[in-house]
């Protein structure tokens, strides 16, 4: 039994499909209103802030996949992130069940260093400082030895249906509508965006090599790294659009954050469009070297097949 916690966000979704299809037909689905994905899941109604329903959720799991997302959100982030991810391992530690932590950037620095699996933590705002804190635990758990554990760690996604980013809101899903993309405080500095397939089939690939557990993984991106300018003109071109975007400065965006809570929230990730985003997945590909990484064309081709292309 693999078990997803945190079972109906896009990269627990595309797991469940990855899983099913190269690894078990014995996948457990857990949320507070969980989906089946595949015929064969088997569907568990658990919150993650009670340790009782959590434990429950994962007996007789032998892998335990964390997926589980919060709105963004800091007084959320800060009170229920950390009880959800503890009970989790403390969860898995009472099943004996492995542990496959799926992070995100948000404790690194927000410069233009490369990114690799030994950059230490740095975080800029309240939010950075929870993920910090959350992958620490997790540090702390792989340490102790206990349990198999392993972290499998993302940067800024773009992908296919309800795939939730900046670069989707902003540009991918402004094409799509025939409207003008938006690009957030830059659009020279190179970025590094992870397809959400992408991540789900590399975790599940972690998830299911011995070797992988008792490390930090940096999951695979194309490392074309393009500008904002470039990604929009790859977009324009795939969608069959005029190539032109307009940039939101990140003044702009400060004083819309004034009186609205949504743009207020993500403010503190503003640095990191000021900067290159370099985010190194070199190991992952030394280990996986039949891994096949989406490039960014093929990325937004896929999308445009999907229903995106030029409307009327």
């Amino acid at each position: 039994m693999q078990t997803i916690l945190g079972a109906n966000g896009q990269i627990a979704t595309e797991l469940a499909r990855e899983l099913q299809r190269n690894y078990t037909r014995d996948v457990r689905l857990v949320s507070r209103n969980p989906r089946k994905v595949n015929d064969t899941d088997t569907l568990v109604s658990a919150d993650l802030l009670n340790p009782t329903q959590t434990l429950d959720a994962v007996k007789g799991s032998s892998i335990v996949y964390f997926t589980a997302g919060l709105p963004p959100d800091t007084r959320l982030w800060e009170a229920q992130f950390p009880t959800m991810l503890k009970n989790a391992l403390d969860a898995c530690r009472a099943a004996g069940a492995s542990f496959a932590y799926f992070d995100n950037t948000y404790m690194y620095p927000q410069d233009a260093r490369l990114l690799t699996e030994e950059t230490p933590f740095a975080p800029v705002g309240r939010k950075g400082k929870v993920r910090a804190a959350m992958a620490s635990m997790v540090l702390e758990e792989m340490a102790r030895g206990e349990i198999p554990v392993l972290i499998g760690r993302a940067p800024e996604f773009y992908g296919p249906g309800k795939t939730q980013s900046f670069t989707n809101a902003l540009v991918i899903e402004k094409l799509q509508a025939g409207k003008t993309p938006r690009v957030p405080v830059r659009d020279d500095t190179r970025r590094t965006l992870i397809w959400t397939p992408d991540a789900s089939r590399a975790l599940a690939a972690l998830g299911n090599a011995p070797d992988a557990f008792g490390q930090t993984w940096h999951l695979p991106c194309c490392d074309d790294r393009p500008t904002y300018r470039e990604f929009v003109a790859m977009a324009s071109q795939v969608f069959e659009r005029e190539p032109s975007h307009s940039v939101i400065s990140k003044w702009a965006l400060t004083a819309v954050g004034l009186f609205s809570k949504p743009v207020r929230e993500i403010r503190e990730l503003l640095p990191r469009y000021e900067q290159d985003n370099l985010f190194d997945s070199t190991k992952f590909k030394r280990r996986f070297p039949e891994f096949q990484v989406t490039t960014y064309r093929e990325g937004l081709e896929l999308i445009r097949r999907a229903g995106g292309g030029r409307s009327s």
